[in-house]
């Protein structure tokens, strides 16, 4: 399609050298709020010259995305990874109260790439595993946790009850998946698209930063990531 070759000529055209970017896939309750803002420390802390500072996207995504196309800010915050039901999205496409999801996933997509190559970010969620696949300067990491583990930090977090929290993560979980596959034709379990898996049962929030802040270390330390040149294929992007 026309937009999709818009994506791919983008992608093709890339600055001579990349800057270090990560992206975090996650399942929920997995931690990956707390681990995120640590890591950023880390990351910070590593850099030793300071010449940068890293910077987190996970619903800041949806409103860069959003604020770049134009769209009032105040969208995010109805805008999650397909959390409502089809009807609601459909009345709401129909009379203009949101961008409808094939109007809102490719500008997602574009944004995704844009500061992944401007790099320093960690981007949460939202496909940017997929989106960022081919990019040599991107370091691909997954979160991971038992059910009971990760009902046990949503029901904390969010002062729900024990019934409450395992329906908001099976629900959320479900979400995800079919937003991942809808969007992307793509699954979550994939684990060869990541370079790191954690699983944080038995990581704390602080251990975990620290594991993958030193695995991106040593990948973009590698030879291969200095020069990165290849020209990206964007993935299909479908409803």
């Amino acid at each position: 399609s026309q937009c999709q070759a818009r994506y791919e000529r983008m992608a093709t055209v890339q600055p001579q050298s990349l800057h270090p970017a990560i992206t975090i896939s996650h399942q929920t309750g997995a931690g990956v709020r707390t681990i995120s803002e640590r890591l950023i420390q880390s990351l910070q802390e590593i850099d030793c010259q300071g010449n940068s500072r890293w910077a987190v996207f996970d619903q800041e995504l949806i409103e860069t995305a959003l604020q770049e196309h134009r769209w009032p800010k105040e969208l995010a915050q109805k805008i999650a990874e397909e959390k409502r039901l089809f009807i609601d999205e459909f009345m709401d496409d129909l009379f203009g109260l949101r961008p409808p999801s094939w109007v809102l996933v490719p500008q997602v997509v574009e944004t995704t790439l844009r500061l992944a190559m401007a790099g320093h970010v960690v981007l949460v969620g939202h496909g940017a595993t997929v989106i960022t696949a081919n990019l040599r300067n991107v370091f691909h990491v997954r979160l991971t946790g038992s059910l009971p583990k990760r009902i046990e930090r949503v029901q904390k977090h969010r002062n729900l009850t024990p019934e409450a929290a395992a329906k908001f993560v099976r629900t959320e979980d479900r979400q995800r998946a079919k937003y991942l596959k809808a969007h992307f034709h793509a699954r979550l379990d994939e684990e060869l698209r990541y370079d790191l898996v954690i699983n944080t049962d038995r990581f704390s929030a602080d251990d975990a930063a620290a594991v993958v802040a030193e695995g991106a270390r040593k990948f973009f330390a590698a030879p291969n990531i200095s020069a990165v040149g290849d020209s990206v294929h964007v993935p299909a992007i479908g409803r």
